[in-house]
């Protein structure tokens, strides 16, 4: 950890509390067309890109499953959650984000969500001015678990990977920067991490504020 030079960073279900109305949503859209999705396949599209879920939910439902009709009314689902219940981050977020910002560590969001609704919840929550860079899921030709996203981002805030700590909550983000050769920390959100995710993660933390105190008596003394 005193080698770290940079922090990228996931965003749903790490710095925005989303992945629950996320799956909801999916989970109430697929039923729609008589489908039932259960939590384990929703994990399988957790912090991946919107090509990527395609085939996975091909896979899962067969090639007539109607993704890109079901995905409309899954993103109507939840943009009517956020408009209600408004868009709030996880806790310890602004913590770790004062000390971070307190040293002047150059900082990034990699997340696969599309550039439009990631920059809308970015700007929602005023996290956005907090990075330097946001790169988003739809800028790279291979999604989480391929490293693409993660180099790109170090590459925007001119960061050598081997410097770079990454911080998600998804074992395809972890995966993802394990092959970009950066140090992944688990922050789990709804998934805890297989033993394979053990074994790759350097740190899994109970929460932001943990991460927050990671750093605090490492490279951020």
């Amino acid at each position: 950890m005193d080698n770290i030079r940079a922090i990228i960073f996931d965003m749903d279900g790490l710095l925005i509390d989303s992945e629950r109305p996320a799956r909801t949503a999916w989970q109430k859209a697929v039923a729609e067309w008589g489908y039932e999705m259960s939590d384990a396949t929703y994990s399988l599209v957790s912090g991946r890109t919107v090509s990527d879920a395609q085939r996975v939910f091909a896979e899962v439902y067969g090639t007539d499953f109607p993704f890109y009709d079901i995905r409309k009314r899954r993103v109507d689902i939840a943009q009517a959650h956020f408009a209600k219940h408004g868009v709030t981050l996880m806790d310890g977020v602004n913590e770790l984000l004062d000390l971070i910002t307190s040293h002047d560590f150059p900082r990034a969001v990699a997340t696969s969500t599309t550039h439009t609704a990631a920059y809308e919840k970015l700007e929602k929550t005023g996290l956005k001015s907090n990075f330097q860079t946001v790169v988003t899921g739809d800028e790279v030709e291979n999604g989480k678990p391929a490293p693409d996203i993660f180099l790109l981002a170090a590459e925007r805030i001119d960061a050598d990977p081997a410097h770079c700590v990454v911080l998600e909550d998804s074992e395809a983000g972890i995966r993802a920067a394990s092959s970009a050769g950066m140090t992944p920390i688990m922050v789990p959100d709804l998934v805890n991490p297989s033993e394979e995710i053990q074994k790759i993660a350097a740190h899994i933390m109970p929460s932001l504020h943990a991460v927050r105190d990671l750093f605090a008596n490492t490279f951020l003394r």
